[in-house]
């Protein structure tokens, strides 16, 4: 039997390494408890938070404490599942668990920091498609997108940088965009503005703390919650800064999708999305055509939701499908762990950026702020219930085909 010390760092390190890979507390919370029963520890006892872990192998052992360490790649979150797998069949003990979790987390990474860099220019582009395909608003999206790229290396080597970075790159984004409409170069500058920064934008973390409220995690829900709406103030605040500077009129701000390239165009942005986050987030070789699929379902089943019912009724429907869609893949025979396949697909439910909409709107007094702030929140609730949905429907079908791990 392994040592209590050994099986307690071995649990808090993949702990804090699911925490780090973007997983709900509830649902690493539930894992550690499955994987110290495998290892011995019918009765682990473990707390989570956004930035710690709490593991005690029993009521009446000690505690031990990590903390999340900074986000986790693809790459590293299917390396950590892979850990989580051996452990959750006997074939890991604790040491060699976390000597495994160890090179994972050092490894280096797949792509090439550059690439990776690269890869927010196609997802600038492919948001754009999607949200207002238009030559000249893809083209801005496309030039801004590089301008993000810039701050966002510049943010890894600056803490300074990092905390203003929502602040700034509304702004420099916002600027260029309103510049752009105020000279008749584009039209819709509000929806054109959110493609670039689209992927600094906290709605995955403000729909993880709705799922973690309603699962009963009540710290690390509402943490998630305060810290996503501070960034979406933050990213607001530097658009109205950039409304100011230009001196743009209100009424350019309203919710106008301009849509000129066609039914194909949303197709060849799924396409650029799904290529720029496996090259920015440097997932697996061979993620990319469950990616892809993923993408294309979650796409279909939302917008059939949008236009058959309401946008509520379509987020509901999208995050159902991606959390289900992306539980059975990982059953799959090869199938990707379900969070990297999970994540892209969410991307395109885009909660934060109807949030960004409806706090500008309403900040900048355009007269239905109120209204799309309203629908915002029913959308980022239904996304919420979707997911959790999603998530529970896929662990049920994954009881009756037998144990695995979450990933």
């Amino acid at each position: 039997m392994p040592e209590p010390t050994s099986r307690r760092r071995c649990l808090l390190r993949l702990g804090a390494a699911g925490l780090a890979g973007g997983r709900p507390v509830h649902e690493v919370e539930a894992e550690l408890r499955q994987m110290g029963r495998a290892l011995g520890a019918p009765d682990v006892q473990c707390a989570g938070t956004p930035t710690g872990i709490w593991v005690a192998l029993s009521v009446d052992a000690s505690a031990g404490f990590t903390a999340v360490g900074p986000p986790l790649r693809f790459d590293q979150v299917a390396g950590t599942s892979a850990v989580v797998r051996g452990v959750l069949s006997r074939r890991l003990d604790p040491d060699a668990a976390v000597a495994e979790l160890d090179a994972v987390l050092c490894a280096a990474p797949r792509i090439p920091r550059w690439a990776a860099a690269a890869g927010l220019l196609p997802v600038g582009a492919g948001l754009a498609l999607i949200l207002q395909p238009a030559w000249a608003n893809v083209l801005a999206a496309v030039l801004c997108s590089l301008l993000v790229v810039a701050l966002v290396e510049l943010a890894g080597r600056s803490a300074l940088v990092t905390t203003l970075l929502p602040v700034v790159a509304a702004f420099a984004v916002g600027c260029v965009i309103f510049l752009a409409a105020d000279a008749g170069l584009l039209d819709g500058p509000l929806r054109t503005l959110l493609a670039p920064i689209a992927v600094l934008l906290p709605g995955a973390l403000i729909v993880t703390g709705m799922s973690e409220l309603a699962a009963g995690a009540m710290v690390a829900g509402t943490a998630r919650l305060v810290f996503g709406a501070v960034q979406l103030l933050l990213f607001t605040f530097g658009v109205l800064a950039a409304v100011r500077v230009v001196g743009i009129a209100p009424d350019e701000l309203t919710n106008v999708r301009v849509d000129e390239l066609g039914a194909w165009a949303p197709w060849l942005g799924l396409l650029l999305v799904g290529g720029g986050v496996f090259l920015n987030l440097s997932a697996p070789a061979g993620v990319l055509p469950w990616m892809l699929g993923l993408l294309a379902v979650t796409f279909l089943v939302q917008t059939a939701g949008q236009e058959g019912y309401n946008a509520p009724v379509g987020a509901f429907a999208g995050g159902a499908t991606a959390a289900l869609g992306a539980a059975v893949v990982q059953r799959l025979p090869g199938g990707p762990p379900s969070l990297v396949v999970f994540l892209p697909a969410f991307w395109l439910l885009v909660p934060g950026s109807l949030g960004l909409v409806g706090t500008t709107q309403l900040a900048a007094d355009t007269g239905d702020g109120f209204a799309t702030a309203a629908g915002a929140v029913a959308v980022i609730v239904a996304i919420a219930l979707g997911v959790l949905f999603g998530s529970a429907l896929g662990r049920a079908l994954g009881r009756l085909g037998g144990p695995s791990a979450s990933s």
